[in-house]
């Protein structure tokens, strides 16, 4: 939205309580998408928490921790989701204590052939193997086709989610799939996690930009359990991201993904594309650790 706005010539103060903005990639990440919404002319101010909105005059008035106050126009509060769920509880249907709706893997609910998805519902976690709530457009497209086959007799199982997404601020792009390192430890892996930095194509070839991807992937078994990108919005970060969402899928290890036959032209590549390049540091740091 501070895109959108500043794109439309409205002035964007942006008002963060985490201490980077864009909190579900690694802090380093969400520092650079706050570089590049200051470059764009965006106020921002991380780690700081709203404490009341109130009328000033013709405008709004904001303050909040560490002394902040600004005024404008209109205020946008972009809060999570949470799902909406009264009418399945009034019904008697089962919900989770985020008070999203319980299901299976068919996306039945506790009473017989009654079905439900998208973000009023729990997700199962391919990694974590276990439901969480986890509201995505992606996730809910896959939901709904899983319950509208099975609601007319059919069989068919949700595979699960590992939370894939991506969004552009202003000439960025920034994705992540599978699990952060500290939300792996939680779940019981042995994590690594390796930085690296190169260019979405050849450098000789012009309009290369800098690719900076963290790849997360069991010490033990090598499997990969995450990866975030961040690079420029031309670069097929989307693409990227998503051959680590395939790998995870379908529990590869690095070297496994090392191994795939991947496409390579200079202006869109390099021999070794990036997430290879990225997965190949990720094994020298584990021989140097190990």
């Amino acid at each position: 939205m501070a895109d959108a706005f500043t794109v439309r010539g409205v002035k964007v103060t942006l008002v963060e309580y985490f201490p980077t903005v864009l909190n579900t990639v690694h802090t380093s990440f969400g520092k650079m998408v706050e570089d590049e919404l200051k470059r764009h002319g965006v106020e921002v101010h991380s780690g700081t928490a709203v404490d009341k909105i109130q009328q000033n005059g013709e405008r709004l008035l904001l303050t909040g921790s560490s002394g902040f106050s600004a005024t404008g126009n209109l205020v946008l509060v972009a809060a999570g989701a949470k799902p909406e769920s009264e009418i399945a509880k009034g019904a008697g249907i089962l919900l989770n204590p985020q008070g999203a709706i319980k299901v299976n893997q068919f996306m039945e609910t506790n009473i017989p052939n009654i079905y439900a998805a998208g973000d009023c519902v729990e997700t199962w976690h391919q990694l974590l193997q276990k439901n969480v709530y986890m509201p995505l457009g992606t996730t809910a497209h896959k939901q709904g086709r899983v319950a509208g086959e099975n609601a007319v007799g059919g069989k068919r199982e949700f595979q699960g989610s590992l939370g894939t997404q991506v969004v552009k601020v202003f000439d960025l792009a920034i994705a992540r799939t599978g699990l952060r390192e500290e939300e792996a430890r939680q779940a019981g892996y042995d994590p690594l996690t390796v930085s690296f930095e190169t260019w979405d194509h050849k450098v000789y070839y012009p309009g290369a930009h800098p690719f900076n991807i963290r790849v997360t992937a069991d010490v033990n078994t090598k499997a990969i359990l995450g990866a975030q990108i961040i690079g420029h919005y031309q670069g097929e970060v989307a693409k990227r991201i998503d051959i680590f969402a395939t790998a995870i899928f379908h529990r590869m290890s690095v070297e496994q993904l090392n191994d795939l036959d991947l496409s390579y032209t200079p202006p869109l590549s390099s021999p070794w594309d990036p997430v290879q390049m990225a997965v190949q540091a990720w094994s020298k740091q584990l021989n140097k650790t190990g």
